[in-house]
């Protein structure tokens, strides 16, 4: 037989890990979770990380798009699922068919809700989203009123139940903003509107992982963790070490070691000049996977158990790393960045680096030269 051939790059996720993050998650939060799986599992993969999201207890899943709601849908999942992006004209029927948890924000988007539900012939469920600040998408506080009224006649004449109601933070990673006071306080208004309106839903919901971390009195009946669900840190330099483990490793398969002169220039522009004699590592990824070109020069790896700094531009398919003389054989092991466990970078050190969040670090990481692995730490040898 021949050998398995060794992948260049893959992405290793541990469901374990993912299960671990939800239950710690849900024990210091003390209220029923929603693990958010949107941009497949925040580049995890939505469906494994779905599965064991539910098997730690998550009650609900957050998702973008209805394609990513029916997705989950045809995977077997049977759970509550809340989905809050569409645009105009987008048929809503599916989802509504699927008992998809829909979000209106508009008027308009009741009515596009309401013709699908004729379609159907099945009464929807529905959340309403009051944008408390943030400006991005939900109703604004001047048309809650009415929106919140014409959902409470929508909901009389039998065409949905109105399910929830919620909103996002700005800045709840920063928990001194006093921006995060100022929204909890307009969404706590526009519950009492809400109310005078006659509705009465099953959740209220605030908290991203960040405020249902820091922040209890956002917590309500619901909390929305995506990226802590991961193990990744919402608020670096405020967050209290909870336990949680980064669920992702990403890694490659290290190509040719050669030794260089001083003088030498590596890689596009020779922004960097090697100033003694060494050896470089080529590493088979780069921006064509994920790898942010701002990691020039400023990222590291790790290889046998050290970390070696990114030397020149990363490359479409690949960037050179500096092994300062050391000499580990072709087809070495390169953690790109993972738990920290083993010496190597983690998301968080890359983003840094690249001056970003872990958050584009993991999602934009992989692609269809990137193999996923999904293993668990947990499962009996």
């Amino acid at each position: 037989m021949s050998p398995l051939p060794v992948p260049r790059a893959e992405v290793v996720v541990d469901l374990a890990a993912i299960r671990h993050n939800v239950r710690t998650l849900a024990e210091h939060c003390g209220v029923a979770m929603m693990t958010v799986v949107k941009a497949d599992g925040y580049g995890h993969g939505m469906v494994e990380v779905a599965r064991a999201a539910r098997e730690a207890g998550s009650s609900w899943l957050g998702v973008a798009t209805i394609d990513e709601a029916l997705a989950l849908r045809a995977a077997g999942d049977t759970g509550r699922v809340l989905c809050w992006l569409t645009v105009p004209g987008e048929d809503q029927a599916a989802a509504i068919a699927a008992g998809v948890d829909v979000t209106a924000y508009s008027l308009a988007e009741l009515a596009e809700v309401e013709a699908a539900v004729g379609r159907v012939g099945t009464p929807a469920r529905l959340q309403l989203k009051i944008d408390t600040g943030l400006s991005r998408g939900g109703s604004t506080y001047a048309d809650w009123p009415a929106l919140v009224e014409a959902a409470r006649a929508g909901e009389v004449a039998g065409h949905w139940r109105v399910t929830g109601i919620w909103t996002h933070p700005a800045s709840a990673d920063e928990p001194d903003d006093p921006a995060n006071d100022s929204q909890e306080q307009v969404f706590r208004d526009a519950l009492d509107v809400a109310a005078a309106a006659g509705l009465e839903p099953e959740v209220r919901h605030f908290a991203n992982s960040a405020a249902a971390i820091l922040r209890p009195s956002a917590r309500f009946d619901l909390v929305r963790c995506g990226i802590a669900s991961y193990g990744l840190d919402p608020a670096p330099g405020h967050t209290p070490d909870l336990g949680l483990v980064p669920a992702m490793t990403a890694r490659a398969t290290l190509a040719m070691v050669k030794d260089v002169e001083a003088g030498a220039g590596v890689s596009y522009g020779h922004t960097w000049v090697a100033d003694r004699a060494t050896t470089l590592g080529l590493v088979p990824v780069g921006y064509g996977d994920g790898v942010p070109r701002s990691l020039s020069n400023r990222a590291s790896v790790g290889i046998a158990g050290a970390q070696r700094p990114v030397r020149g531009r990363v490359c479409m398919d690949q960037l050179v790393v500096d092994l300062d003389g050391e000499r580990p054989e072709p087809g070495t092991d390169v953690v790109l960045f993972g738990t920290g466990r083993d010496g190597a970078p983690t998301a968080q050190d890359w983003a840094e680096a690249a001056g970003t969040i872990s958050y584009e670090i993991v999602t934009r990481f992989g692609g269809s030269r990137v193999v996923r692995t999904h293993v668990d730490s947990e499962a009996p040898a």
